[in-house]
Protein backbone atom coordinates (compact mmCIF):
# COMPACT_ATOMS: atom_id res chain seq x y z
CA UNK A 1 0.00 0.00 0.00
CA UNK A 2 1.50 3.27 -1.13
CA UNK A 3 1.03 6.20 1.22
CA UNK A 4 0.85 9.49 -0.67
CA UNK A 5 3.50 11.99 0.33
CA UNK A 6 2.41 15.42 1.40
CA UNK A 7 4.58 18.37 0.62
CA UNK A 8 3.62 21.22 2.94
CA UNK A 9 5.58 24.38 2.16
CA UNK A 10 6.83 26.28 5.20
CA UNK A 11 7.65 29.94 4.89
CA UNK A 12 10.65 30.24 7.19
CA UNK A 13 10.89 34.00 6.74
CA UNK A 14 7.27 34.49 7.85
CA UNK A 15 7.73 32.28 10.94
CA UNK A 16 10.84 34.20 11.95
CA UNK A 17 9.01 37.49 11.38
CA UNK A 18 6.16 36.36 13.65
CA UNK A 19 8.57 35.36 16.42
CA UNK A 20 10.59 38.58 16.20
CA UNK A 21 7.46 40.75 16.13
CA UNK A 22 6.00 38.84 19.08
CA UNK A 23 9.19 39.42 21.10
CA UNK A 24 9.03 43.19 20.51
CA UNK A 25 5.30 43.42 21.29
CA UNK A 26 5.46 41.17 24.37
CA UNK A 27 8.40 43.08 25.84
CA UNK A 28 6.54 46.33 25.20
CA UNK A 29 3.42 45.05 26.96
CA UNK A 30 5.40 44.16 30.09
CA UNK A 31 6.71 47.74 30.40
CA UNK A 32 4.16 50.16 28.94
CA UNK A 33 0.93 51.19 30.69
CA UNK A 34 -1.81 50.12 30.99
CA UNK A 35 -0.68 46.58 30.14
CA UNK A 36 2.18 46.58 32.68
CA UNK A 37 -0.34 46.60 35.52
CA UNK A 38 -0.20 43.46 37.66
CA UNK A 39 -3.91 42.92 37.10
CA UNK A 40 -2.91 41.58 33.67
CA UNK A 41 -1.35 38.13 34.27
CA UNK A 42 1.98 37.45 32.58
CA UNK A 43 0.38 34.59 30.63
CA UNK A 44 -2.23 36.95 29.17
CA UNK A 45 0.45 39.47 28.21
CA UNK A 46 2.45 36.74 26.46
CA UNK A 47 -0.63 35.46 24.59
CA UNK A 48 -1.60 38.98 23.59
CA UNK A 49 1.95 39.65 22.42
CA UNK A 50 1.97 36.54 20.26
CA UNK A 51 -1.44 37.40 18.80
CA UNK A 52 -0.44 40.97 17.98
CA UNK A 53 2.88 39.75 16.61
CA UNK A 54 1.01 37.43 14.27
CA UNK A 55 -1.31 40.29 13.25
CA UNK A 56 1.52 42.66 12.31
CA UNK A 57 3.87 40.01 10.88
CA UNK A 58 2.60 40.53 7.34
CA UNK A 59 3.47 44.22 7.43
CA UNK A 60 6.54 43.89 9.61
CA UNK A 61 7.97 41.00 7.61
CA UNK A 62 7.90 42.82 4.28
CA UNK A 63 11.42 42.61 2.91
CA UNK A 64 12.60 40.32 5.71
CA UNK A 65 14.65 37.31 4.64
CA UNK A 66 15.43 34.14 6.59
CA UNK A 67 18.65 34.20 8.61
CA UNK A 68 21.01 31.67 10.03
CA UNK A 69 20.87 30.65 13.69
CA UNK A 70 23.31 33.30 14.93
CA UNK A 71 21.59 36.04 12.95
CA UNK A 72 18.17 35.00 14.22
CA UNK A 73 19.19 34.98 17.88
CA UNK A 74 20.90 38.33 17.40
CA UNK A 75 17.63 39.62 15.99
CA UNK A 76 15.78 38.32 19.06
CA UNK A 77 18.10 40.30 21.34
CA UNK A 78 17.70 43.42 19.20
CA UNK A 79 13.92 43.12 19.28
CA UNK A 80 14.02 42.63 23.05
CA UNK A 81 16.02 45.85 23.45
CA UNK A 82 13.71 47.69 21.04
CA UNK A 83 10.59 46.60 22.93
CA UNK A 84 12.13 47.66 26.24
CA UNK A 85 13.09 51.09 24.89
CA UNK A 86 9.66 51.72 23.35
CA UNK A 87 7.82 50.53 26.45
CA UNK A 88 9.92 52.69 28.75
CA UNK A 89 9.30 55.69 26.51
CA UNK A 90 5.52 55.25 26.83
CA UNK A 91 5.92 54.74 30.59
CA UNK A 92 7.71 58.09 30.86
CA UNK A 93 4.89 59.86 29.04
CA UNK A 94 2.16 58.53 31.32
CA UNK A 95 4.25 58.97 34.47
CA UNK A 96 3.21 62.64 34.38
CA UNK A 97 -0.12 61.75 36.02
CA UNK A 98 1.59 59.85 38.83
CA UNK A 99 4.07 62.71 39.31
CA UNK A 100 1.19 65.17 39.54
CA UNK A 101 -0.33 63.03 42.28
CA UNK A 102 3.00 63.02 44.13
CA UNK A 103 3.13 66.81 43.96
CA UNK A 104 -0.37 66.99 45.43
CA UNK A 105 0.61 64.63 48.24
CA UNK A 106 3.69 66.73 48.98
CA UNK A 107 1.83 70.04 48.91
CA UNK A 108 -1.30 68.84 50.71
CA UNK A 109 0.41 67.06 53.59
CA UNK A 110 -0.41 63.49 52.56
CA UNK A 111 3.20 62.46 52.04
CA UNK A 112 3.40 61.10 55.60
CA UNK A 113 1.11 58.23 54.57
CA UNK A 114 3.40 57.08 51.78
CA UNK A 115 3.48 53.36 51.07
CA UNK A 116 4.18 50.87 48.31
CA UNK A 117 1.26 49.51 46.30
CA UNK A 118 2.35 46.13 44.85
CA UNK A 119 -0.64 45.92 42.51
CA UNK A 120 -0.03 49.28 40.83
CA UNK A 121 3.75 49.10 41.43
CA UNK A 122 3.59 52.65 42.78
CA UNK A 123 5.40 54.01 45.81
CA UNK A 124 3.44 56.99 47.00
CA UNK A 125 0.64 58.36 49.15
CA UNK A 126 -3.09 58.58 48.49
CA UNK A 127 -3.24 60.96 45.53
CA UNK A 128 -0.27 59.30 43.82
CA UNK A 129 -2.06 55.96 43.79
CA UNK A 130 -5.48 57.45 43.10
CA UNK A 131 -4.36 59.42 40.05
CA UNK A 132 -2.44 56.39 38.75
CA UNK A 133 -5.50 54.12 39.05
CA UNK A 134 -7.75 56.77 37.50
CA UNK A 135 -5.39 57.22 34.54
CA UNK A 136 -5.23 53.46 33.92
CA UNK A 137 -9.01 53.18 34.11
CA UNK A 138 -9.43 56.06 31.66
CA UNK A 139 -6.90 54.52 29.28
CA UNK A 140 -8.93 51.32 29.16
CA UNK A 141 -12.39 52.90 29.10
CA UNK A 142 -11.60 55.57 26.51
CA UNK A 143 -9.82 53.22 24.09
CA UNK A 144 -6.59 55.11 24.66
CA UNK A 145 -4.78 51.78 24.82
CA UNK A 146 -5.73 51.24 21.17
CA UNK A 147 -3.82 54.40 20.26
CA UNK A 148 -0.79 53.04 22.09
CA UNK A 149 -1.04 49.72 20.23
CA UNK A 150 -1.44 51.50 16.90
CA UNK A 151 1.67 53.55 17.67
CA UNK A 152 3.58 50.35 18.44
CA UNK A 153 2.39 48.79 15.18
CA UNK A 154 3.62 51.88 13.34
CA UNK A 155 7.14 51.36 14.65
CA UNK A 156 7.54 48.23 12.52
CA UNK A 157 7.60 50.41 9.43
CA UNK A 158 10.21 52.76 10.87
CA UNK A 159 12.24 50.10 12.71
CA UNK A 160 12.50 46.92 10.60
CA UNK A 161 12.66 43.53 12.25
CA UNK A 162 16.12 42.61 13.56
CA UNK A 163 17.36 45.91 12.18
CA UNK A 164 18.59 47.20 15.50
CA UNK A 165 17.96 50.56 17.07
CA UNK A 166 20.00 53.70 16.78
CA UNK A 167 20.26 54.63 20.45
CA UNK A 168 20.67 58.32 19.68
CA UNK A 169 17.01 58.67 18.70
CA UNK A 170 15.49 56.82 21.72
CA UNK A 171 17.76 58.68 24.14
CA UNK A 172 16.74 61.99 22.60
CA UNK A 173 13.07 60.97 22.75
CA UNK A 174 13.42 59.91 26.40
CA UNK A 175 15.14 63.20 27.28
CA UNK A 176 12.27 65.07 25.66
CA UNK A 177 9.77 62.82 27.47
CA UNK A 178 11.38 63.56 30.85
CA UNK A 179 11.14 67.29 30.20
CA UNK A 180 7.55 66.86 29.10
CA UNK A 181 6.85 64.78 32.22
CA UNK A 182 7.92 67.64 34.49
CA UNK A 183 5.97 70.22 32.51
CA UNK A 184 2.81 68.09 32.33
CA UNK A 185 2.95 67.25 36.04
CA UNK A 186 3.22 70.94 36.92
CA UNK A 187 0.39 71.81 34.56
CA UNK A 188 -1.85 69.16 36.14
CA UNK A 189 -1.08 69.85 39.80
CA UNK A 190 0.11 73.47 39.47
CA UNK A 191 -3.20 75.30 40.09
CA UNK A 192 -3.90 73.41 43.30
CA UNK A 193 -0.29 73.85 44.43
CA UNK A 194 -0.64 77.63 43.95
CA UNK A 195 -3.80 77.65 46.09
CA UNK A 196 -2.01 75.71 48.84
CA UNK A 197 0.94 78.10 48.66
CA UNK A 198 -1.39 81.09 49.01
CA UNK A 199 -3.00 79.41 52.03
CA UNK A 200 0.43 79.05 53.65
CA UNK A 201 1.23 82.65 52.74
CA UNK A 202 -2.01 83.88 54.30
CA UNK A 203 -1.36 81.94 57.50
CA UNK A 204 2.17 83.34 57.60
CA UNK A 205 0.89 86.92 57.27
CA UNK A 206 -1.73 86.26 59.95
CA UNK A 207 0.96 84.92 62.29
CA UNK A 208 3.07 87.99 61.56
CA UNK A 209 0.22 90.32 62.43
CA UNK A 210 -1.01 88.40 65.48
CA UNK A 211 1.72 86.05 66.75
CA UNK A 212 -0.36 85.06 69.77
CA UNK A 213 -2.88 83.28 67.50
CA UNK A 214 -0.23 80.81 66.30
CA UNK A 215 -2.15 80.39 63.05
CA UNK A 216 0.31 77.85 61.68
CA UNK A 217 -1.34 75.26 63.90
CA UNK A 218 -4.17 75.35 61.36
CA UNK A 219 -1.83 74.80 58.41
CA UNK A 220 -1.98 71.01 58.26
CA UNK A 221 -5.77 70.50 58.60
CA UNK A 222 -6.46 73.52 56.38
CA UNK A 223 -4.22 72.23 53.57
CA UNK A 224 -5.81 68.78 53.82
CA UNK A 225 -9.28 70.33 53.62
CA UNK A 226 -8.35 72.50 50.61
CA UNK A 227 -6.76 69.54 48.81
CA UNK A 228 -9.76 67.28 49.34
CA UNK A 229 -12.17 70.04 48.33
CA UNK A 230 -10.43 71.13 45.14
CA UNK A 231 -9.06 67.76 44.00
CA UNK A 232 -12.34 67.08 42.22
CA UNK A 233 -11.45 69.77 39.69
CA UNK A 234 -8.28 67.84 38.86
CA UNK A 235 -10.20 64.62 38.24
CA UNK A 236 -12.71 66.44 36.04
CA UNK A 237 -9.83 67.45 33.76
CA UNK A 238 -8.13 64.05 33.91
CA UNK A 239 -9.92 62.49 30.86
CA UNK A 240 -8.61 65.23 28.58
CA UNK A 241 -5.17 64.92 30.14
CA UNK A 242 -5.06 61.17 29.52
CA UNK A 243 -6.24 61.61 25.92
CA UNK A 244 -3.51 64.19 25.35
CA UNK A 245 -0.88 61.91 26.89
CA UNK A 246 -2.00 59.04 24.67
CA UNK A 247 -1.45 61.23 21.62
CA UNK A 248 1.99 62.21 22.96
CA UNK A 249 2.85 58.54 23.47
CA UNK A 250 1.95 57.71 19.86
CA UNK A 251 3.98 60.68 18.58
CA UNK A 252 6.96 59.60 20.69
CA UNK A 253 6.77 56.01 19.40
CA UNK A 254 6.58 57.09 15.77
CA UNK A 255 9.37 59.62 16.26
CA UNK A 256 11.91 57.14 17.66
CA UNK A 257 13.25 56.33 14.22
CA UNK A 258 14.13 59.96 13.74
Amino acid sequence: MNIPAFNIPIDQAFIEAVILAAVRVTTFLFIAPPFAHNAFPARIKAMLGIGLGLAVAGRAGAGYGPRDTAGFFTGLVLELVTGLALGFLVYLVFAAVQSAGSLLDLSGGFQLAQGYDPMNMVNGAQFTRLTQMAALALLLSSDGYQLVISGLAGTFGALPLAGGLDLAHPVQAMTTAVGGLVVDALQIAGPLMVVLFLADLGLGLLTRVAPALNAFQLSFPLKVLITLTLAGILFLALPRVVASLAQQAVSSLLGVSG
